[in-house]
């Protein structure tokens, strides 16, 4: 039976329809990954001890600090989205091409310091976590260590990035550890939006690493980077925003619920803590057995996940900026810089946590704080980067990208010149 041509023209129209949906879908879903990703790993062993301590030591008072740097993790993770989808270029490599190699040099060095002490914090997140479990740290942090190494190097990127997103669902453990702790719900979202400030070292110093383990040096070149392994192309950067979005709220709804479980028992009972480890054995009787392993579990996931993502920072980075061969989906044959120093940088961190009676608790927290303090260096670079003309053509930001991210940077300058000189009033509380 021959179609009307309404009818066959309604049918053409119903197959397009369905062809460009598809097409849309597939747009989508080769855009996502990075962004989530990225977002997960600032919740990194480090990331998590720092949220404990602030739960455990100024109970919701730093909640208002999670809220407010959002907002700043969204803004700057999509600059670095939107350099990738135009230029088709790393952090790095942009770097060297507009402000010379001298300054490239010296951003991959802040990076690399934040990111070394930051890599060995994984793998101290990994000896804390299998402690609870009573396996000793010279038998789970070479085991672990030799797995991520092989897992990056042996596999392609799109398995890569599956297993990374997979390990993304086990944050949500913190979110039932704190809702088995029982907050008190009100005060827990006032303090959200009702800033508590004193000018004391202690809560100076814990907000810059709040601040700095949300928004990281080591995240501005990895998410670059990332998005150009995947090889984002510009008409897909809606998607890569959308991306970027849901993993900067993501990261932050799971700080929050760490914050209020160690509000709501450890900070309620005056108790004390030096790490991660201390809130899930301290939760166990507070919040119940069940709650402290999840709280465990959860930290050994982001351990494992960031002990991936920050050496592969490491390696894009610097590949980028000497001009090396880079990419997970590579050889090690085509890219053995960039492969070598990845194994090198997980092989070194691993060994420095082996090394008995290592202050590693002073390592975690204070890599934090030497984010925040190194992070407004990385910033400027994006900024200018991203209001190039040359650069960026159409895409450079917009003025309230500009305002947000220079209120970030500010903001974080004028907490490090207080933390400087707050020994100069005493009686700050």
């Amino acid at each position: 039976m021959r179609l009307s041509p309404y009818a066959s023209d309604t049918h053409m129209k119903y197959k397009l329809f369905r062809f460009l949906n598809r097409y849309r879908w597939a747009l989508f879903f080769a855009a996502i990954g990075p962004g989530i990703i990225t977002a997960n790993a600032d919740n990194d062993a480090g990331g998590i001890t720092t949220y404990s301590l602030a739960g455990a030591q100024f109970g919701y008072g730093m909640l208002w600090v999670l809220f407010a740097i959002t907002i700043s993790l969204a803004i700057t993770q999509e600059m670095g989205a939107r350099m990738a989808a135009v230029t088709g270029k790393g952090f790095g490599d942009l770097i060297r091409e507009r402000f010379g190699a001298k300054w490239a040099a010296f951003g991959i060095l802040i990076m690399l310091i934040a990111n070394l002490s930051n890599t060995v914090a994984e793998f101290a997140g990994i000896a804390a976590s299998m402690s609870i479990f009573h396996v000793s740290k010279y038998i789970s942090v070479p085991i672990c260590a030799v797995a991520i190494a092989v897992l990056v190097i042996k596999l392609d990127y799109r398995r890569v990035q599956n297993i990374f997103l997979i390990s993304g669902v086990v944050y949500l453990s913190y979110v039932v550890s704190g809702i088995m702790a029982h907050p008190d719900w009100n005060a827990a979202l006032k303090a959200c939006v009702v800033p508590t400030v004193n000018f004391s070292s202690a809560y100076l110093i814990m907000a810059l690493g709040v601040i700095g383990t949300t928004v990281t040096p080591w995240g501005q070149f990895f998410i670059q980077s990332y998005f150009v392994d995947k090889r984002l192309r510009i008409e897909q950067i809606n998607y890569a925003r959308v991306d970027v979005y849901v993993g900067s709220f993501f990261t932050n709804f799971i700080a929050f619920f760490i914050i209020v479980a160690c509000a709501s028992t450890i900070w309620v009972h005056h108790l004390q803590i030096n790490e991660a480890a201390d809130a899930a054995r301290a939760l166990m009787p507070l919040a119940g057995r069940f709650a402290g392993v999840l709280f465990a579990v959860g930290l050994l996931n982001a351990s494992l996940l960031s002990g991936a993502v920050l050496p592969l920072a490491s390696a894009y980075a610097t590949c980028e900026t000497f001009g090396w061969e880079s990419g997970v989906d590579r050889r090690f044959s085509e890219a053995p810089t960039f492969f070598t120093l990845f194994a090198f940088i997980i092989i070194g961190s691993a060994a420095v946590v082996l090394i008995p009676k290592m202050p590693l608790i002073q390592i975690m927290f204070l890599s934090q704080v030497l984010n925040g303090i190194l992070l407004p260096i990385i910033l400027i670079f994006a900024l200018k980067l991203t209001n190039d003309k040359s650069i960026m053509g159409d895409y450079t930001n917009s003025k309230i990208f500009n305002f947000l991210a220079q209120v970030t940077i500010w903001g974080l300058i004028a907490i490090t010149v207080l933390l400087l000189f707050s020994p100069l009033f005493p009686g700050a509380h």
